[in-house]
């Protein structure tokens, strides 16, 4: 069984094989995740790695609140993101044709 830990306050100049280096002390990483801004490619200071249920408590529990060049990590269980409502979000309906006034 995998568990999935969010990683915080990532250095933006962090690399996914410097992550995996990290946590691989404390068992398999199955995979790693650093996530980037949508529209500037701009690395967002976090990510998600999986590993074994295991090797994920003991990274948890070993590297939250240790430095990671330079920034103090915040490690948490990853939880399940919530579903967002539809509708088009800020722009409203976009299956609606826009009145012309």
């Amino acid at each position: 069984m995998s568990s999935k830990l969010y990683v915080g306050n990532l250095p933006f100049t962090a690399q996914e094989d410097d992550v995996r280096d990290l946590f691989a002390t404390y068992g398999e990483v199955l995979s790693v995740a650093l996530i980037s801004d949508r529209e500037t490619g701009r690395p967002r200071g976090f990510g998600f790695v999986e590993m074994n249920e295991a090797g994920a408590r003991s990274a948890q529990e070993a590297l939250d609140g240790k430095d990671f060049q330079g920034r103090s990590l915040r490690i948490n269980e990853a939880q399940e993101r919530s579903p967002r409502p539809s509708g088009g979000g800020y722009g409203g309906d976009r299956n609606r044709q826009s009145k012309r006034w």
